[in-house]
């Protein structure tokens, strides 16, 4: 091992090797070590395997003199959970009460996104948002900002000051939306322009076009879409897609040569890899055959599809036609930032269609089968050797009704269910970005 071992992290791990078509396929890829050593150099894996074998190799191996080794045996190291659908701006309205989703839009998320032209809140609540990421285990995310650059240059900056894994853009909107937050096509080019040169591909951050969806997406705006996503191929391009049924019947109206929702981005080239869309709950068979042949992405909302009743997602549909699925918490219209407590809720809406969502696929799908979605998984979501060292160490029990649960549970998939059904922030121990912890929760907090 010719690279200088800078930190050693021991407990028991947790991941899946390689990523899957099938769920059915999951367990022949699961790892668990108990008592385990995790080897680091900077801020990438070294080597995994059991205690007794990293020993011999900790003792062959160049160390640096200030060598740390993290003892976590009695918890739970996960991959960092990948959120693959959030609005960092609606952070201050989430649990707003009472709408489906454009009422909800009207009364709650334009008056609150109106404020982030001021740098002094977009920055304050930048840093907000990014600890409650850390806080919840959540190493890596795909982000909304709002119309303003502004707000997506304070997200980006406090994101690189610990070297996170962030993708971000600045929403693009031009019509059915209050004046205060619309742009004229051009000027959405100009400012993302600008953004991309600053931001885009500088330390472990990547751009994303976000046109918010299509209702306030003119052709016209579309067309600078694609002509900056033809411009900048690795850019990613993130929107919403078949969330509510009467946002589909809107769709239908503004663009009715289409021959469905998803259509409307496909024509203008906006399908494709690192092309993530969000919710995709009614879709056509014709829109999941769309998905499938252009290698889109989707996010599974679960906590916000529920909470402004739009629907369910077919998780076994996704698996069928072979698309990539992460999970995404969608705050503010999500209910937590705690990938936890968002599996949980996943597992309830495949119980509702007969679907049994395993412990193992769940995690999958917050892990590895996230950083496929976002087509990072030559980078992030399980423990290979050479990957970026981002990673969260979980305590299974702590709650007097988790212990009581954890301790009748047998095997590991039992205990990874309880943990994910019961489990909430309090289980969050430590997030690691980088290889350096970014969070450490206080002992007073669950006592």
């Amino acid at each position: 091992m010719s690279q200088i071992i800078t930190r050693a992290v021991r407990g028991n791990f947790f991941d899946i090797r390689e990523p899957v078509l099938r769920p059915e396929d999951l367990d022949a890829h699961v790892r668990y070590i108990e008592d385990g050593l995790m080897l680091l150099s900077g801020g990438h894996i070294l080597w995994l395997g059991s205690w007794l074998d990293g020993e011999r190799v900790l003792a062959q191996s160049a160390r640096s003199d200030a060598l740390q080794i993290d003892d976590f045996r009695d918890k739970l190291i996960v991959p960092g959970f990948i959120d693959t659908h959030i609005h960092y701006p609606q952070t201050e309205m989430i649990g707003a009460y009472g709408e489906q989703l454009l009422e909800w839009l009207a009364s709650y998320t334009f008056p609150t996104e109106q404020q982030y032209h001021c740098e002094k809140h977009s920055a304050r609540m930048s840093r907000f948002f990014i600890d409650q990421l850390l806080t919840n285990g959540t190493t890596t995310a795909l982000v909304f900002g709002t119309v303003h650059p502004q707000s997506v240059d304070a997200l980006f900056s406090v994101a690189s000051d610990i070297n996170m894994r962030l993708i971000a853009g600045k929403v693009m909107m031009d019509q059915n939306a209050p004046a205060a937050l619309l742009e004229t096509p051009e000027q959405s080019e100009r400012d993302t322009r600008a953004l991309i040169g600053r931001w885009h591909n500088r330390q472990r951050l990547s751009y994303a076009l976000t046109p918010r969806f299509a209702p306030t997406s003119s052709a016209a705006l579309l067309e600078k879409v694609r002509l900056l996503k033809q411009e900048f191929p690795d850019l990613y391009l993130h929107t919403h897609l078949s969330e509510n049924a009467d946002e589909i019947s809107w769709v239908k109206a503004l663009y009715p040569d289409h021959e469905h929702y998803l259509d409307v981005y496909h024509q203008h080239g906006l399908t494709g890899q690192r092309c993530v869309f969000a919710h995709c709950l009614h879709l056509e068979e014709r829109e999941w055959d769309c998905l499938h042949d252009t290698d889109s992405s989707i996010a599974f909302c679960p906590t916000s599809n529920l909470f402004l009743g739009s629907g369910l997602f077919n998780i076994q549909k996704s698996w069928e036609k072979k698309i990539r699925v992460g999970m995404g918490t969608d705050v503010g219209a999500g209910t937590t930032f705690n990938m936890l407590e968002t599996l949980s809720e996943a597992y309830k809406v495949g119980q509702l269609q007969r679907y049994r969502l395993s412990a193992f696929e769940a995690f999958y799908h917050a892990t590895l089968g996230g950083a496929r979605a976002l087509h990072l998984d030559d980078k992030i979501g399980n423990f290979a050797s050479g990957k970026e060292a981002d990673f969260v160490v979980l305590e299974p029990g702590v709650s007097a009704l988790q212990k009581l649960r954890a301790g009748n549970s047998k095997t590991l998939a039992e205990k990874l269910f309880v943990l994910m059904t019961l489990g909430d922030d309090r289980n969050v121990f430590s997030t690691f970005v980088d290889g350096e912890p970014v969070y450490q929760r206080d002992a007073q907090e669950v006592a």
